[in-house]
């Protein structure tokens, strides 16, 4: 019997992949369901995750393959999902800087420490030298990497697995602010006033995800996600100096390194949200899947994307406190704008705590049967 310790480290030989509709919708390649999973799937609103997060601190769980790995398995378990993604935190990029992040319950994230001014890049300044000439990002994260491979040999094939970073601007708003803010204005303060500073620290945070997503398929994800959380909140202006460029960035070198190492060039999918101004653009900036959120109609969201991309997204997560009908209702309705191709459904934003699971299986089922009639008809 192979320990869990033993499997984090067997980067080969997985379990042959017997669900791939995620992989060809993402491709552009026909699919006969759609297939759909929802951002925070693993979470609280399952009652075997919080019993785990009972007897764990968030970051533990994090940090440890095995309850990571049972955390991301337990909503494919319960849920006729079309993937799985790892369970883990944007916030882990920080950390890995050297920043100190706690969350605190019912308060979310909170930085020790975080940046006050420009003369707080100074230690950044000495870490970017070091990243350029000694620190491994692989060993700074290398628990993320053992999660992901233990999860790929534990799924059996099942379903594909997405692994994920967050894009540099949601990451330095964090750094800046020292926790989330409705405004992020101490973040855009920076903006205006330390212009190259911003910069600096953008092309820093760039340098790490890069690094950390090509470990991440390394390691055996099958999918990767970036999440600019934040983008709704700049603005055309600043969203395209300070985020898209950067996301761009990502998007090509993480391809080209992958290339060059000789793995899988991934899917990869965008997710700005808010950043509705922007759908155009982030179209043609080389990801596979655009994704968006549920304050944008889907008609008007596939007409900026375009066909060449696939679109992602995007019931409003509330809407899983509907009744059944109400809900059947809503979900027939985005796919009926959205159509059946070049399509992955999921929620706009992540699954709340207090979501009823049998919800989000009424979710994940009247996507696959709706979706199969239209294909069909």
């Amino acid at each position: 019997m192979i320990s869990d310790q033993e499997l984090c480290k067997m980067r080969d030989h997985y379990p042959p992949l017997k669900n791939d509709l995620i992989l060809r919708a993402a491709r552009g390649q026909h699919t006969e369901v759609i297939p759909v999973w929802t951002m925070r799937q693993a979470g609280r609103y399952l009652p075997e995750f919080r019993e785990i997060r009972s007897q764990n601190d968030f970051f533990t769980v994090c940090r440890t393959p095995s309850l990571a790995c049972e955390v991301t398995l337990q909503p494919i378990r319960r849920f006729k999902l079309d993937a799985a993604i790892i369970f883990s935190d944007i916030l882990v990029v920080p950390q890995a800087l050297g920043m100190t992040v706690e969350m605190v319950p019912g308060k979310g994230p909170v930085f020790t420490n975080p940046l006050q001014s420009p003369e707080s890049l100074k230690v950044y300044r000495d870490i970017k030298r070091e990243l350029d000439d000694n620190i491994n990002v692989d060993d700074q994260l290398g628990y993320v990497y053992d999660a992901i491979t233990l999860t790929r040999h534990k799924l059996e094939g099942k379903v594909p697995l997405i692994g994920f970073a967050g894009g540099p601007w949601t990451l330095m708003a964090y750094m800046i602010e020292g926790g989330g803010s409705h405004t992020m204005s101490k973040a855009k303060e920076w903006l205006f006033c330390y212009e190259e500073a911003s910069h600096q620290l953008l092309r820093l945070l760039v340098h790490v995800i890069v690094e950390f997503l090509v470990g991440q398929v390394r390691a055996g994800a099958q999918l990767l996600q970036v999440f600019e959380s934040h983008a709704g909140i700049l603005g055309p202006d600043l969203f395209d100096k300070y985020s898209l460029i950067y996301l761009q960035q990502i998007c090509q070198n993480v391809k080209q390194n992958l290339k060059q190492a000789k793995l899988d060039v991934v899917p990869m999918i965008v997710f700005a949200k808010g950043a509705h101004y922007a759908l155009n653009k982030l179209s043609d900036i080389g990801y596979d899947v655009v994704g968006v959120d549920w304050t944008i109609d889907p008609e008007v969201a596939r007409n900026k994307i375009g066909s060449h991309v696939t679109i992602q997204g995007n019931l409003d997560p509330c809407t899983l406190y509907a009744d059944k009908i109400q809900l059947e209702q809503q979900i027939q309705k985005m796919i009926q704008k959205f159509g059946t191709q070049r399509y992955i459904a999921n929620l706009g934003h992540g699954i709340y705590p207090n979501a009823k699971p049998e919800q989000l299986d009424c979710f994940v089922t009247t996507v696959h049967e709706y979706s199969k009639d239209l294909n069909h008809s």
